[in-house]
Formats: structure tokens, C-alpha cells, sequence
């Protein structure tokens, strides 16, 4: 869907060949520029597009997040990790816990879903998360790219299993119980009560509202993006890396 859509683009951008027009492109000169319409190209003219759509409801999503977020979203349908469609949530660490800092993008539609408070593990910061760690019992967050897994019934209700992709950065998720769940302590009345959201485990924890809905959205194979601008980070990431 991705390509044929950069396709049908690259045509309505070309100039039209006609009799009257004294700037013709050969077809030589025409083969030359699709062929250097690299994946960069492609990759910053999706997130241009989903930006357009998304950002007045978006809140404190930032532009540069949802690109790091879209990289690594075409690397793993790349690599036959994601089928086509698959929803993509972004979650961004680098904000405090008084805001909301996930985001469900449709990547069909192009659009946005759901927004949503979120916490993070009790170990990693109070207000904001400022330590990683992929190590069991550390009960604190971890960055990274993750697939969804199954839902399940727990102790929280309705959780949701995510599988780490990052060796040594977040693929012990799924042997340290990291899942998506609703809790008592990421509610809004608890923000309003005690000026920050509770802390997890090391999970991302969500309102008890909507969040069975973002379950059942992005159970089973989809991507999941949790950022913080982190030097470390970016440059181990296998989707992201900058070293």
C-alpha cells in the first residue's frame, strides 16, 4: 500500500508532457528520478503525510519521535515482522507522566485513534522516566521496539504481552512479565490527587478507560515504539541506530 502510493504521488508531481511544454523530461531523466527516490525519501514523505493528519489532535506528540517511530515500523514490515496495516503505538518517555504520552496511529487510514496517559516503572524516575533497564526485578521501563502479543486475563484485568526485539536493550519483556494493563494509579483522578501518575513494574500502565478498546487494537503483531532521547539507545538500536 506504501509504495503504490508513493508511486501514484511521484506521477502527480511530474510535470506533464505535452506539445506546448518547452521543459520536457526525457524518459531517461524520468527513470533517474525514481530511481533516487530513496527509502529516506519515502520515509520522510509518510511522516509528512501522517503529521499533516494527526498533529492538531496529537497534543505532545513531536514530529521527530513519530519519524524514529516510522523507521523502525518500515524496517520490521521489511523484514516480515509487521503484516500490511498493523497499527502502530508510540509511547514517548522524554515527557512527564502528567501528560498524555501514547499515541495509536491507524496506519490504513493514516490517522489518529487513541491518545492516552501512561506510566512508567517506579525505578526509571518519578515524574518523568530518565532510567532504562532491560534487567528482571530492576522494575523499570525499557525503550525500544516490541510486537504485541496475546491478551490474557491477570491480576490487572484484561494485559496485553509484548515481545522485545532489541537484544540487550528490551528482550527480556515477555520472561520479566512486561505487559500492557489498565491500573488504579494511572488514572486521571490519581494525576489530579497527587500531581504525577503512580509508577509500574517496569509496565505501561493505562487508564481504566478506552484501554480494553486499545487492546483489542493492537493485540496480536503490531508495533510498539517506546522513546526517550537516550545517546545509549539509538546507538545499539538495531531500527534506529545512529552510530
Amino acid at each position: 500500500m506504501m509504495n503504490k502510493f508513493i508511486i501514484v504521488l511521484l506521477f502527480l508531481g511530474s510535470p506533464v508532457l505535452s506539445f506546448g511544454d518547452a521543459r520536457l523530461i526525457s524518459p531517461d531523466q524520468e527513470n533517474m528520478r525514481a530511481l533516487s527516490f530513496n527509502e529516506s525519501d519515502e520515509l520522510t514523505l509518510l511522516t509528512d503525510l501522517i503529521w499533516q493528519n494527526i498533529q492538531q489532535e496529537a497534543g505532545s506528540l513531536r514530529k521527530q519521535v513519530l519519524e524514529l517511530a516510522l523507521k523502525g515500523y518500515q524496517q520490521m514490515q521489511e523484514q516480515g515482522l509487521l503484516k500490511e496495516g498493523k497499527p502502530l503505538t508510540v509511547i514517548d518517555f522524554d515527557l512527564p507522566s502528567t501528560q498524555k504520552r501514547l499515541w495509536v496511529i491507524d496506519m490504513e487510514s493514516q490517522k489518529l485513534q487513541h491518545t492516552s496517559l501512561v506510566s512508567h516503572g517506579k525505578n526509571s524516575g518519578l515524574i518523568k522516566a530518565e532510567k532504562f533497564s532491560n534487567t528482571p526485578e530492576s522494575h523499570m521501563s525499557s525503550l525500544g521496539f516490541y510486537l504485541t502479543g496475546e491478551t490474557y486475563v491477570g491480576k490487572h484485568g484484561a494485559s496485553l504481552r509484548l515481545d522485545g526485539l532489541e537484544k540487550g536493550i528490551n528482550d527480556m519483556a515477555r520472561s520479566r512479565a512486561i505487559v500492557i494493563h489498565a491500573a488504579d494509579y494511572a488514572e486521571p483522578t490519581f494525576l489530579k490527587n497527587y500531581g504525577r501518575l503512580g509508577r509500574s513494574l517496569g509496565c505501561p500502565a493505562l487508564p481504566t478507560e478506552n484501554y480494553e478498546e486499545i487492546l483489542a487494537l493492537i493485540k496480536e503483531k503490531s508495533c510498539l515504539f517506546i522513546h526517550a532521547d537516550e545517546a545509549s539507545y539509538k546507538k545499539q538500536s538495531v531500527f534506529v541506530s545512529q552510530g
